[in-house]
């Protein structure tokens, strides 16, 4: 399936609908959930598949996502929901990836080698919400001090009253 570009204002830009199109056909082997988002094609997929549909999104030239924008972790108490910001430099479009963990053994396959950037954001997703990303090069504290016991990030972290006086 190609996709169909339109012309506005001397632009060519591609429409959101023929770009989920796009990425449906190609992610066609997963178990997905596509939507349009604002001016955003999101994906939901289970963890196991995110490793191979960030290659997909990356090295596919149609798409060429080849700049992961932001990694975040949420937390929902009854998971931990991954969340992935891509965007094409050279055709301007973005997409986001969510997987949901399980909150009481949040492990992920880490997308390092695919997207080198994400070292600190997996890093930083570790040191505050407990996320193990297997194949990490090293996830040696990035926020927090060697030996800080808890992750800060979680609802359940048990954060003392705080009193300016």
């Amino acid at each position: 399936m190609s996709m169909i570009p339109k012309e506005e204002d001397g632009l060519i830009h591609n429409s959101k609908s023929s770009l989920s199109d796009l990425v449906a056909e190609l992610l066609s082997g997963f178990d997905i959930e596509i939507e349009i988002s604002m001016d955003e094609i999101l994906v939901k997929s289970d963890h196991e598949n995110v490793v191979p549909i960030a290659k997909i999104v990356k090295f596919d030239p149609r798409l060429d996502f080849n700049y992961l924008r932001c990694l975040s972790a949420v937390d929902y108490k009854d998971r931990i929901e991954i969340v992935y910001h891509f965007f094409s430099l050279e055709k301007r479009h973005k997409l986001i990836l969510k997987t949901s963990l399980s909150p009481e053994h949040p492990t992920i396959s880490s997308i390092v080698s695919v997207y080198p950037g994400s070292n600190w954001f997996e890093r930083e997703a570790h040191d505050l919400y407990g996320v193990e990303f297997q194949n990490h090069p090293s996830l040696s504290p990035l926020l927090l001090y060697d030996g800080f016991e808890g992750h800060p990030g979680l609802k359940s972290f048990p954060f003392h009253e705080y009193n300016e006086w």
